[in-house]
């Protein structure tokens, strides 16, 4: 009796061994989208090596699914199991999920990664998308984001007045502040707007992304940036699917992501490097810009009394915002001495 016990239990472990789970993931990005498009691949493909097999995810483009930024319902019901999108995304359903992508004037990449693993920022996030059935983790940053592509060159507050561009995120919100008209559009529909006139502006990402749009041939000044000092994308994970996974799996589906994560990160960095050079050889009509000072400082002056006004209404708005703030102002004298001093080193030799 005892051997025919040993002999079910063995049987009934190897079983749960050998399973093979299959999850579906939903991405805002279309087919074959570079560097973004790339993190989801590179993610399944680790997670499927690691697992031997046990682990095997299937990705959706927004060509399959029509729903961009439907990502978060998507992945919410159970539609699908994962998705790849960005949390500020999400500002309409859910406020509190804009936070964790980037924050205008916030931290750099470097930084909002130290925040999200070694300042509380990944327990907050857990603390926001818990309450909807989902676990939300980093997915890959863009490194600091250029401020955008313009039809018309951007001299005082007044060229803000009416200007329709499309801006996601806080930064939305900062420039409805001082006139501007923001809107959100889905990556594939960004260059026929811009052309068509329907917007005057937009951003995007940086040179990484934004050489292959084209944006240049139609909107010559670009400014740099102010808004998306560390954009952080993210990795959407059904809490109930999750839950269900053998601890193991849950460990390996966790460093997938990380890992995918970071090689996104390296790889924008390398993209931007690179197609920075050529935008500066063989398209001499782009002219880079800074904003006035003028303008950036009404820019931050909007976004602390909006910081502000946010933190008054909401709790855990409040709490999540002075993670960041109290935890920049730690690493940001870290910043000050080590890479922004060696910078301004060389610059003045």
């Amino acid at each position: 009796m005892a051997a025919a016990m040993c002999v079910t239990a063995f049987s009934g472990s190897a079983q749960a061994a050998d399973k093979v789970y299959r999850l579906k993931l939903a991405e805002t990005w279309p087919s074959n989208f570079p560097i973004f498009g790339e993190a989801t691949r590179n993610m399944a493909e680790m997670a499927e090596k690691m697992s031997n097999g046990r682990l095997k995810i299937t990705i959706d483009s927004r060509n399959k699914h029509k729903a961009p930024f439907g990502v978060f319902d998507m992945v919410r019901s159970g539609q699908y199991d994962m998705g790849h999108s960005a949390s500020y995304y999400w500002k309409g359903k859910v406020p509190n999920t804009l936070y964790f992508t980037t924050m205008p004037f916030g931290m750099t990449a470097p930084e909002q990664y130290a925040w999200f693993y070694q300042g509380g920022g990944q327990e907050l996030m857990d603390k926001v998308y818990s309450q909807y059935n989902l676990k939300s983790f980093p997915g890959g940053n863009t490194g600091n984001q250029m401020g955008g592509w313009f039809q018309k060159e951007i001299n005082s507050l007044e060229d803000l007045q009416g200007l329709k561009m499309r801006i996601p995120g806080f930064a939305g919100e900062v420039l409805a502040k001082l006139g501007a008209k923001p809107t959100n559009i889905p990556a594939g529909e960004l260059y026929t707007a811009l052309e068509r006139r329907t917007i005057d502006a937009l951003e995007w990402v940086g040179p990484s992304l934004d050489l292959r749009m084209g944006f240049h041939k139609i909107a010559p000044y670009y400014y740099t940036g102010w808004h998306e000092p560390g954009a952080e994308l993210q990795f959407l994970v059904n809490k109930r699917k999750w839950n269900r996974l053998p601890a193991d799996l849950q460990e390996i589906l966790r460093v997938a992501m990380r890992t995918a994560a970071y090689d996104m990160y390296i790889q924008s960095y390398d993209a931007s490097g690179e197609n920075l050079e050529k935008m500066l050889t063989e398209y001499p009509n782009i002219k880079i810009k800074s904003f006035p000072k003028s303008v950036t400082t009404a820019m931050r002056k909007a976004n602390d009394e909006l910081l502000a006004q946010k933190a008054a209404e909401d709790p855990l708005a409040k709490e999540i915002l002075e993670s960041q703030a109290k935890y920049m102002k730690k690493v940001r004298r870290w910043t000050d001495i080590s890479d922004q001093a060696y910078l301004n080193n060389l610059s003045t030799q």
